[in-house]
């Protein structure tokens, strides 16, 4: 059999979602060598850290927003 596709790097959080989809296919089909098997297993690792990575970045993110006096009501001056 080939080697896995080599795929450029997903950068969005959805398009890591999906590559690991992917790869849980293609791992669970049971029609890939153990070597593809194995590099899938890597990718999947590595994107799995970079998503957890990306999900905690935006979830700091919220917190510095939220917190108290950081935001402020919006109000509309009348007059």
């Amino acid at each position: 059999m080939s080697e896995p596709e080599k795929t450029a790097e997903p950068t969005s959080l959805e398009a890591i979602l999906q590559r690991l989809e992917d790869i849980a296919e293609r791992l669970e089909s049971g029609d890939t060598s153990l070597e593809q098997s194995l590099a899938l297993f890597e990718e999947g690792v590595r994107l799995s850290k970079v998503g957890t990575k990306r999900l905690d970045e935006a979830e700091k993110k919220l917190e510095i927003l939220l917190e108290g006096d950081r935001v402020q009501p919006f109000t509309v001056d009348e007059g």
